[in-house]
């Protein structure tokens, strides 16, 4: 039975998830919702139990020192509310932790039990995955969903990914099945560059989400974190010819293959988010502007140089549209797909051409972008892994 006592009624409520872990590339999504805790001051109001979902071994509770007393932080999930004033005010409940080790079909009963005491109309599920695009343009966001209707009415892709999957496509099946419409929003990150943060893919997800919920939402430091990593990565690239030459390489395909992208409509929906991020929005009541205080209180939980690496292995989206743009192009990797592709170990698209793995050090970075990432939030949780789960995650 689940107790929510002292979470007030909620206004619209949107639920967004993200998960740390196999579908986290550069944790993106994780740190987008902990942006969105941060800057709309979320109240924590539950927590999973960490015995029920999460091997120890795999995901190690952490010690620290509180004011000389020795406590421990346990990885599991929590959920926040915030609340969104403006002409529409509008309630989102963030749920934030590690994908579970075990347990999947239980995990997911439950995030589905808060969203129906919660009264929650929408589910968006955050994700990044690793991708054969260049840090120098845009970061491409999907979105998908199983619901026919929400595609359509919605302008998102149906999903008709087949394979290994991740907590992210079985908590969207889940909610189909329990009749709550639910959207994945997938970023894809340069696999060359694939070591978080990366706040050009986290401010890419906060953008597509934006224009999806009709929220504005607070970007803080985000914009300049971006363009500080995407001039730190060009500097890193530039020192090297082979990497150099393989991002150009990505270049030309990704710009090859949009296009067909430029077209008027293309570009007058471009020109309206435009418009629509300049409105202003400052003060109590604006547009995106928490509204902090009030009278109703929230339960909380109280319980609570320069080297190479390999390419790692990543999964991707549950069917990212437009995977398979244009030979060579620099769309993400076929989606949840954690093989590494044939050819070389780095998983380049030719064995002899591609480089190896930039590492990005610091968050000295770039200009134009559509996207961008906060630092971690907090280190109340261990990181997820990036690999196996048990067997009952479902594929």
């Amino acid at each position: 039975m689940i107790e929510l006592e002292g979470v007030p009624e909620l206004i619209d409520p949107v639920m967004v998830a993200a998960f740390e872990g196999w579908n986290d590339a550069g944790d993106a999504a994780s740190t987008a919702v902990a942006h969105l805790d941060r800057e709309w001051k979320g109240e924590v109001f539950a927590a999973l139990d960490a015995e029920d979902y999460y091997d120890f071994q795999v995901n190690r509770p952490t010690v620290f020192l509180e004011n000389g007393v020795r406590k421990i932080t346990w990885p599991t999930t929590r959920l926040s509310v915030v609340r969104v004033g403006g002409e529409k005010p509008r309630d989102l409940v963030l749920v934030r932790g590690i994908e579970p080790s075990m347990r999947w079909r239980s995990f997911c009963n439950e995030i589905l039990a808060f969203a129906h005491e919660l009264g929650v109309e929408m589910v968006v599920i955050l994700g990044a995955l690793l991708g054969d695009t260049p840090h120098t343009r845009p970061v491409p966001v999907s979105g998908v969903t199983s619901d026919p209707d929400l595609a359509r009415t919605m302008d998102l892709e149906e999903t008709r990914y087949e394979g290994p999957t991740g907590i992210v496509g079985i908590l969207q099946e889940a909610c189909t099945h329990a009749g709550v419409p639910a959207v994945s929003l997938w970023a894809a990150v340069p696999h060359y560059v694939s070591q978080p943060p990366n706040p050009k893919a986290t401010l890419a997800l906060l953008n597509r989400l934006e224009d999806l919920i009709g929220l504005r939402i607070p970007l803080g430091e985000l914009p300049e974190d971006a363009r500080a990593w995407q001039v730190g990565v060009d500097q890193l690239a530039a020192e090297d010819s082979e990497v150099a030459e393989y991002v150009q390489t990505l270049e030309e395909a990704r710009d090859t293959a949009e296009l067909p992208e430029a077209s008027g409509e293309a570009i007058a929906r471009e020109f309206e988010r435009y418009l629509r991020r300049r409105e202003p929005g400052a003060g109590p009541g604006g547009p995106g502007v928490a509204m902090e205080g009030g009278d109703t209180p929230f339960l909380r939980d109280t319980g609570s140089g320069r080297t190479r690496p390999p390419k790692p292995e990543q999964p991707g989206p549950e069917a990212v549209p437009g995977a398979e743009a244009a030979e060579g192009a620099a769309a993400p990797e076929e989606p949840d797909a954690p093989e590494v592709p044939e050819g070389s170990a780095d998983g380049s698209p030719d064995g002899d051409t591609a480089p190896d793995t930039v590492t990005r050090t610091g968050p000295d970075t770039a200009a134009d972008l559509d996207s961008g990432t906060d630092r971690r939030a907090d280190g109340d949780t261990d990181r997820g892994v990036d690999g196996d789960t048990d067997g009952e995650s479902g594929t």
